[in-house]
């Protein structure tokens, strides 16, 4: 899973360096660290989302204060439904 903050100008203002840092710690947390690729990117056009996360190339508006909230319903979710079609298969 491909994970990406925008750090341009806009959603530095809005907080992305909270949003990295809180992604970070929850990636490290959930042990996600071979199943997730965080990275930061400049502006990718979308500055009225707020800070702009994209999930597999789907953007989201992230607030620093609801990172822990966006991760459990767009990443943890995602990740776990994955991981059950996988088991599904074999």
């Amino acid at each position: 899973m491909k994970i990406t903050v925008c750090i341009g100008s806009s959603c530095h203002i809005k907080g992305s360096r909270r949003v990295v840092e809180e992604l970070q710690r929850l990636i490290a947390e959930h042990q996600l660290g071979q199943k997730v690729d965080l990275s930061g990117t400049l502006c990718i056009g979308q500055c009225q989302l707020g800070v702009c996360v994209t999930v597999d190339g789907k953007p989201f508006s992230v607030s620093a204060d609801a990172v822990t909230e966006f991760f459990n319903e767009n990443i943890l979710s995602l990740i776990h439904n994955n991981e059950k079609e996988t088991k599904e298969w074999k």
